[in-house]
This record gives C-alpha cells, sequence and structure tokens, in this order.
C-alpha cells in the first residue's frame, strides 16, 4: 500500500489524516538532548551522518509518525555558498553578512555547494535504510527569502528589517541573492531527493513579513522556480511549501507555484483554510505549537477542530510551526492519541 502522506499528497482524502510534527526532532525530548550532548554542538550534530539519522529516528521509535523529516537547519545552504555559520548559545545562529556587491561576489554557486553538504545526502542514505517501510522520508530546504534575511542581517531578527532594508536601498543587489538562493536551492533539494528523499518541503518562515507585489515577486515566484524544476528534474516528486503567515496570499499558491500541499499556520482557522486552501489541493496543518505545552482538554478539542474541519479534503495533520523545547512529550502522545481516534 502507498504511504498515507504519499496518499494525500496525491490528493486522496482518507478517514484518518497522516500526522507528523515540524522539528519533531529536538530539544522536546529527552533523547535528543543525549544525542545533542555526544555530538558536542549543533553543527557537528547536523554533519555527523550517524548521530544526525539517530536524532531523526527518535521521534519515529517513539511516536510512529507517518513521515520523518531530515534533521538539518536552512542556513547549511548560505554556508556551503560560503557564508560563516555559527551558533551562539542560548541566542541562535550568526552569520557572515551579505549588503555589499563585492560581499556577494565571494559566494559561491550551486554546483559547489556538494562537497559541503555530502554528510547531509550521507544521513538521507541512512534514514532510507532504517526507517520503517511505512514511513515517508521529507528533505526540505529554507525559502530564498527566509535564508536571505539572515544572510543579509547576520542573524535571525524581529522583523526582518534589515533585509527590507537592502530591497529598499539596493533591489539589484537583493535580487541577485534570491536568484543565488533559488538556482543553489534547487540543485540542493535535488541532491536530497536523489539521496532518498520522497518528498521535500520548502520553509519560507518570514514569507508574512512580504507584502502585495513584493510577496509575489520573493515568495510566490521562487517557490514556483524551485518546485517547477524539482519537478522537471524528478518527475513525480511531491512538494510541500509553507509560505508562513501568508493570510490571503495562501489562496491559490497550489495552481501559483505547482505545489501538492500547502502547509499553513495557525493564524488563520481550520476553517477558512477548507473553503479558502483546501480546494487547491492538499494543505497541512495547522494545531498552534502552544497546545503541546498545556495539553489538556483544549488539546484534545483543538485537534479534534482541525481534522474536523478539514476532513473534507486531503490532510496532512501539523502543528502551525514547529515544536517549542518547552514541549511536554507527553501532549505530542495525546495529539497522535486524539488524531488517530477520529473526531
Amino acid at each position: 500500500m502507498t504511504k498515507t502522506i504519499l496518499r494525500a499528497l496525491a490528493g486522496e482524502t482518507l478517514p484518518t489524516p497522516p500526522i507528523w510534527m515540524m522539528r519533531q526532532a529536538g530539544r522536546y525530548l529527552p533523547e535528543y538532548k543525549a544525542t545533542r550532548a555526544q555530538a558536542g554542538d549543533f553543527l557537528s550534530l547536523c554533519y555527523n551522518p550517524d548521530l544526525a539519522a539517530e536524532v531523526t529516528l527518535q521521534p519515529i521509535r517513539r511516536y510512529g509518525f507517518d513521515a520523518a523529516i531530515l534533521f538539518a537547519d536552512i542556513l547549511l545552504l548560505p554556508q556551503a555558498l560560503g557564508a560563516d555559520l555559527w551558533f551562539v548559545t542560548g541566542e541562535g545562529p550568526r552569520l557572515s553578512t551579505v549588503t555589499t556587491d563585492p560581499e556577494f561576489d565571494k559566494l559561491g554557486r550551486g554546483g559547489m555547494i556538494h562537497d559541503t553538504l555530502s554528510p547531509i545526502y550521507e544521513t538521507i542514505k541512512i534514514l532510507r535504510r532504517t526507517l520503517p517501510q511505512d514511513t515517508t522520508l521529507i528533505g526540505f530546504a529554507g525559502a530564498p527569502w527566509t535564508v536571505a534575511t539572515y544572510m543579509i542581517a547576520g542573524r535571525g531578527t524581529r522583523d526582518q528589517g534589515p533585509a527590507h532594508a537592502l530591497k529598499a536601498e539596493n533591489r539589484a543587489l537583493f535580487e541577485k541573492i534570491i536568484d543565488r538562493l533559488t538556482e543553489s536551492t534547487i540543485d540542493y533539494l535535488s541532491a536530497q531527493v536523489e539521496a532518498g528523499a520522497e518528498v521535500v518541503k520548502l520553509f519560507d518562515s518570514w514569507a508574512g513579513s512580504l507584502s502585495g507585489e513584493d510577496f509575489d515577486r520573493y515568495a510566490l515566484e521562487p517557490a514556483r522556480i524551485i518546485t517547477q524544476e524539482l519537478k522537471s528534474r524528478h518527475p513525480g516528486l511531491p512538494v510541500i511549501a509553507f509560505p508562513r503567515q501568508a493570510g490571503d496570499k495562501y489562496i491559490g499558491f497550489h495552481a501559483a507555484t505547482g505545489a501538492d500541499c500547502v502547509a499553513v499556520d495557525d493564524s488563520v482557522t481550520p476553517e477558512w483554510v477548507a473553503e479558502q486552501v483546501q480546494p487547491g489541493g492538499c494543505v497541512q496543518g495547522n494545531l498552534a505549537s502552544s497546545h503541546m505545552v498545556t495539553g489538556g482538554d483544549a488539546l484534545i478539542a483543538q485537534t479534534r477542530r482541525v481534522v474536523s474541519a478539514l476532513s473534507k479534503g486531503p490532510h496532512i495533520f501539523n502543528l502551525g510551526h514547529g515544536i517549542t523545547p518547552d514541549a511536554n512529550p507527553e501532549n505530542v502522545q495525546l495529539m497522535i492519541d486524539t488524531v488517530r481516534a477520529g473526531a
């Protein structure tokens, strides 16, 4: 039997939606913390195929999710292009910035990324050998706009202000960054597929800070180019797009990009998604990740609401954003049990 997530991505409405969680391999799990300590630091964990495969498998062993998502980070790609990348404990990633033409000219191109990223492809190969036969393997990358916001600012920012400023002050350079990231993301995801990823997901975590024509040019259009080229290289490849906090821009995103599934965050209601987005194809989402912290009757009720609202079309159950480090693993089990018990 075809894997349930692949069936949903092909447009099938299933009696029970398949389920996985964004960041399901992560700091809320004690077994992850132990492996992370063994690796020494976050980047060492990402680049150690055996340990990266181990943390990818941990939530599958514990919960039996219908999909595993490769353990990596969206900023490995700019590192492979030549940016310096390091992580500050308690604060997050830092990168060397790209805000001038000379800095941009130091970046490599898509074809040169594979030496640096070869451990990531090896992780995928290990996972294809070791995952349960009914578990789908998802590869991923950050979308060009979101990755560009980190490259321009040198870190995560609350409002992506440095990227918006560069876009306003030097549109030509900004668009060169977007174009370089678009072409290299295609090469990166294509190599993931060649290594064994069955589905790829494009995370545009900061898409919601773009509006109007800028959203179309720098969120939608790169997603379209990446999706179409990947499907040209790998016929039949399912693609999930996640333009987080896109609001009304979620509407028509399937058709505009060719994505098989549009993941939605929890700033929109599941009823709205069912009416406005799901007619375009499979949707993924959209339980608020805060329920993994608070649990209880509210978790059960909201999980049932999401399942019920999206039950009349193809649906992959997920959170509206990644699970947070303060989540209770028991609440994850409660969510899964509620989904699989039916609404």
